[in-house]
């Protein structure tokens, strides 16, 4: 199923590391390459989207196991879960709507083995670089990591040296739309 899908990229790294502060900057420098970004996201905590006073979160709260809300702006679709087993990633692909999608950022999932970008910042010292992962493409930190000689280092604090590194690994893995954002990857 998931070599249907358009490629995934995922970003690991600890808690405080800064994942959705640096995809949040990354997604629209892709965006200027005219790709269309997905993105799921991986939580280990109990989280809700919608409130109460909101017609959703009465569906839900009354007994509703999915509740999918849709405008002419959005879809949302909020599914209760009664087992309470860590999700797969596989699993959760397949509620994405594909259609001219041309990438999925993936946060978290870090032991599922799809390519991914390792995140170091030097002042969390739990966090360590794995290097034991094949799927690892770079490591983005904010000290220099002389040591490593591979996979690609990246620089944390540089979006745009991140996102030049991402469309330049979307062209070796054959994107539909390398046509399309090539000239724009020639301007940066």
């Amino acid at each position: 199923m998931l070599n249907q899908l358009p490629p995934l990229l995922g970003f690991v790294a600890p808690s405080g590391t800064g994942k959705t502060t640096l995809i949040t900057a990354i997604i629209p420098l892709l965006k200027q390459y005219g790709l269309n970004i997905a993105l799921i996201k991986h939580s280990h905590h109990d989280f809700d989207i919608d409130y109460p006073g909101k017609d959703s979160y009465r569906f839900r709260k009354a007994g509703a196991s999915s509740v999918m809300v849709v405008s002419s702006y959005r879809r949302a679709l909020i599914t209760e879960f009664d087992d309470k087993k860590e999700p797969t990633l596989a699993e959760q692909l397949t509620f994405f709507t594909q259609k001219d999608i041309d990438l999925i950022l993936v946060e978290g999932f870090k032991n599922e083995k799809i390519p991914k970008i390792q995140l170091y910042r030097s002042d969390l010292l739990s966090a360590c670089v794995v290097m034991n992962d094949p799927e690892l493409l770079a490591i983005a930190a904010d000290i220099p990591l002389d040591l490593l000689t591979s996979p690609v280092k990246l620089d944390i604090n540089k979006p745009q040296q991140i996102a030049e590194f991402i469309v330049s690994w979307l062209h070796t893995v054959n994107i539909n739309k390398l046509s399309t954002f090539s000239d724009k990857a020639d301007a940066f």
